[in-house]
């Protein structure tokens, strides 16, 4: 099964996670898509991914919240989303 080695953008930092491709792709099209309107709150992207799921991909993906974290880290290191340098809780938005 082919995987996504997903890192993370913290420095000294070099754990990578391996995932399979289907649940990356999955979990990237929703935040993509969720992010399409504008920035968000992180706080509020697993419940807008979780909403962009139908209901047999999300019983086989596993924890979704884990899965969010770890695509949306991977995301920020290939430059597909940033965080907003902004006070208060983290947003987040898509790049480009």
């Amino acid at each position: 099964m082919e995987k996504v080695a997903c890192r993370t953008p913290a420095e000294g930092r070099t754990g990578v996670t391996n995932i399979p491709v289907w649940k990356f792709d999955a979990v990237r099209a929703a935040i993509l898509d969720a992010l399409r309107a504008g920035a968000m709150r992180y706080s509020d992207l697993k419940d807008a991914v979780d909403a962009r799921l139908d209901l047999d991909t999300k019983a086989k993906l596993g924890k979704l919240g884990w899965h969010v974290v770890t695509v949306k880290l991977e995301m920020e290191v290939r430059g597909e989303i940033e965080r907003l340098g902004v006070k208060g809780p983290q947003q987040i938005r898509a790049v480009g």
